[in-house]
């Protein structure tokens, strides 16, 4: 299995959209880019799809929210019952707040979860460094090298591109 890769990296958000708007018209494959801070147009530029974050959410929201309700339910109807000033024992509007809180709180749960899982985080997980000053003033671009005439090749079309300074490893 081929590890090797090259960096390059520009210092403007609109000169790192053109450089890799021409590396694709030339084939390269992008495997990252890194960015100081969000750079708008950049997902559809390198042709990330969207999130499935937002289901996760969902689900782990409607998780929380069933056992939240269906708790209070349990607890006011059978384990616990109680007559308070004449209210009903199955009081939905009473179950609501809890209910809510617990979907948020779930909801926050299951993304920080699938986010940790997903991207291999967490206790042990070794940190990959591409360039020591990636994020602190640079746009960095991360491209697959191939064999040592297509690695010139695509040091060359970066360059073109407008790259500030290329590195391979191998």
């Amino acid at each position: 299995m081929n590890n090797s890769y090259i960096t390059a990296y520009y210092y403007d958000e609109e000169e790192l959209l053109e450089g890799i708007r021409q590396i694709k018209e030339k084939g390269v494959e992008i495997l990252d880019v890194m960015t100081p801070f969000p750079v708008h147009g950049l997902d559809k530029a390198i042709g990330l799809r969207r999130s499935r974050l937002t289901r996760v959410a969902f689900w782990g929201g409607t998780i929380g929210a069933l056992i939240g309700f269906l708790f209070q339910a349990w607890v006011f109807t059978q384990a616990y019952v109680i007559n308070f000033g004449g209210k009903p024992f199955f009081a939905v509007p009473s179950f609501m707040p809890v209910t809510f809180e617990m979907a948020v709180l779930f909801s926050a749960f299951s993304m920080v979860l699938a986010f940790l899982i997903y991207f291999k985080l967490g206790p042990g997980a070794k940190p990959i460094i591409y360039d020591e000053r990636s994020t602190d003033d640079r746009f960095l671009l991360i491209v697959k090298a191939g064999d040592a005439d297509e690695t010139k090749n695509i040091e060359k079309a970066l360059s073109q591109a407008g790259a500030e300074g290329i590195k391979h490893k191998a």
